[in-house]
């Protein structure tokens, strides 16, 4: 309110009828308290008018010390004397030349707060963009990195799988030749041992590795190695299955550290041991990384009692 009432003061109306005008309508708008004021010419105002306060340099006249205070903040001016002048009434004309300047001065105000706020909303919607166009820029790198992981495991795993087969392909053709030497009478050579087929892929940097641990009980396990024994080709040990991803170069004692937390068979001695191809780790293997004991990117890994 003392910024309204110090405005229309500042633009020549009496302090007193200003105030009165403002508490008459109750409004902080500068439209309304003008009207007012412009409509009840002849409505005394609520304090009578203290001896008018003068500086010397411009002239003006003012009702309070708080006046003079303002005027002298804004304009400099000093020395200031006490004069018996009374303001005069404005004139229509003042009138209409004061509510003139008020208008354009409000209106001068709405452009600047209006331009203000294009500009920050504009400077928003840029901020909005920017932030959606790195969003979507980092999650189409992300994308793109996923699905070349995929493609890359995709080929590896169809190049394991024709191996494989060419493995049974061979063991089978290796069956036949036995089994037609052992019918003709013919002394049966030891069926010859599969090439092992040497994989011509440049060597990968693996960063992880993905553990399918199957848990075996010793029944299990006795009867799978009779199942060895006279079916060479005897499908593997089926038991509960953990899987897990390690660092490739975490040691193999954490795969056992983790078994040891996790298993489900007992608490009793247990070694690890990989099915295809067949080979048990010794102590000395704990303390090795995984992908230099064969185990990246994936395999599979059979806990058996001791």
């Amino acid at each position: 309110m003392s910024s309204l009432v110090n405005m229309l003061v500042d633009m020549g109306f009496e302090k007193e009828r200003v105030e009165t005008a403002v508490a008459k309508t109750g409004s902080a708008d500068v439209q309304v308290v003008m009207d007012w004021m412009l409509a009840n010419e002849e409505e005394p105002a609520a304090v009578e008018p203290n001896p008018m306060a003068q500086p010397e340099p411009c002239g003006k006249l003012f009702n309070s010390s708080e006046e003079v205070e303002f005027h002298a903040s804004k304009s400099g001016h000093g020395n200031f004397s006490e004069s018996t002048e009374e303001k005069k009434p404005l004139s229509e004309e003042e009138k209409k030349e004061q509510l003139a300047k008020i208008e354009a001065k409000l209106r001068q105000r709405r452009l600047e707060r209006e331009a203000r706020e294009k500009e920050e909303a504009l400077e928003r919607e840029r901020a909005r963009i920017k932030s959606g166009k790195d969003m979507l820029e980092a999650k189409k790198r992300h994308d793109e990195l996923e699905m070349k992981k995929i493609i890359e495991q995709r080929r590896r795993e169809k190049e394991d799988e024709l191996k494989a087969k060419q493995r049974v392909r061979e063991q089978i053709q290796a069956d036949k030749l036995a089994r037609k030497a052992k019918q003709a009478g013919q002394p049966q050579e030891a069926a010859p041992t599969p090439p092992v087929l040497a994989d011509k892929r440049p060597p990968q940097d693996y960063s992880e590795v993905k553990l399918q641990i199957r848990l075996i009980d010793g029944k299990s396990l006795a009867l799978n190695r009779a199942l060895d024994s006279t079916c060479p080709n005897a499908a593997p040990p089926t038991g509960k299955t953990l899987s897990q991803s390690f660092g490739a170069k975490e040691p193999l004692s954490a795969v056992r550290l983790y078994i040891e937390m996790n298993r489900t068979d007992g608490d009793g001695p247990f070694k690890l041991m990989t099915s295809f191809p067949r080979k048990v780790f010794s102590t000395d293997d704990y303390d090795k990384p995984l992908d230099t004991l064969g185990l990246a990117p994936t395999a599979t890994l059979i806990v058996s009692k001791s």
